[in-house]
């Protein structure tokens, strides 16, 4: 271990060697005519160090150990003799895979830091305090109130952005139901995927709050699209996520920001409105 401290030693000092040598060439390449009371300084300063640099090493870097003379092989009786091509690495000399390993260890060590997903929900979200969100083609697998009637289905993949958008706002989930069993329904979906359950939150009547966490979130339902847009209107929310375009471009006026979930490409209703095919794809966890 020390041998190789020692070697790594000498190879900096050479390097710093060279490098004083080009400094060297160029400085004496101006005419000594030009030369002031600080050049000359200089080159006398470079000097010392030059004459400093060859002295350590001049000074051995450690007992050498004897290496054995090398015996040529002797020739088989079938006339056929065996060479021995070894090839020699001057000592200090890097190899490429040192290199290699090196510059890995650069680029990792400056490569940027991946932002959570919470810091990437609560930069998305601007700060915001408040959130209104449909359920369905949103939270849900199904996109009609008449799917509601057969079952509900929290898509998984949304879970994980949910549950991080509850940290930091109080959430409203909303959607239009044709019956009460549709409610029941999308209820127990919701507490079947730990939504309820998830950092202590309690259900009691669609309301979940948790004193822990200081998070809220609701569950509202209606029977009409106007109910849902009057639900917006008087919570008065700085995001409402919605898949009915029409309601998104009603609620362009009064909401601060909007987000229109729809698999395909749509124009912009207004400079407030953003759009994704996903809740999770906006956020950037898929």
């Amino acid at each position: 271990m020390a041998e190789s401290s020692k070697e790594e030693l000498v190879q900096l000092i050479k390097r710093f060697g060279a490098f004083l040598t080009v400094k060297m060439s160029n400085l004496f390449s101006i005419s000594f005519h030009n030369l002031n009371s600080r050049s000359v300084g200089a080159v006398a300063g470079l000097a010392v160090a030059i004459v400093f640099t060859w002295r350590l090493l001049r000074t051995p870097s450690g007992p050498q150990r004897r290496q054995p003379k090398r015996q040529a092989p002797a020739a088989s009786s079938s006339g056929n003799s065996s060479h021995s091509n070894t090839t020699f690495m001057p000592s200090g000399v890097s190899t490429p895979s040192e290199d290699v390993r090196a510059q890995n260890v650069v680029d990792e060590l400056f490569q940027p830091v991946k932002p959570t997903l919470g810091q990437i929900v609560r930069q998305k979200l601007s700060e915001a305090r408040k959130v209104t969100c449909r359920l369905l083609g949103v939270i849900l697998d199904e996109s009609t109130p008449e799917e509601l009637q057969k079952g509900a289905t929290v898509r998984s993949s949304v879970l994980e952005v949910l549950l991080e958008i509850t940290k930091y706002c109080d959430l409203y989930l909303m959607e239009r139901v044709l019956d009460d069993e549709s409610e029941k329904k999308v209820v127990l979906a919701l507490e079947d995927a730990g939504i309820f359950t998830s950092g202590g939150l309690v259900k009691d009547k669609h309301i979940i709050y948790s004193l822990e966490l200081m998070m809220y979130l609701q569950v509202l339902f209606c029977s009409t699209e106007i109910g849902r847009t009057s639900f917006v209107r008087q919570l008065e929310p700085d995001w409402h996520i919605d898949t009915n375009p029409e309601i998104v471009s009603q609620l362009s006026r009064f909401i601060k920001y909007e987000l229109h979930i729809s698999p395909t490409r749509t124009e912009r209703p207004a400079s407030n409105v953003f759009s994704s095919p996903s809740l999770e794809q906006f956020f950037g966890s898929v």
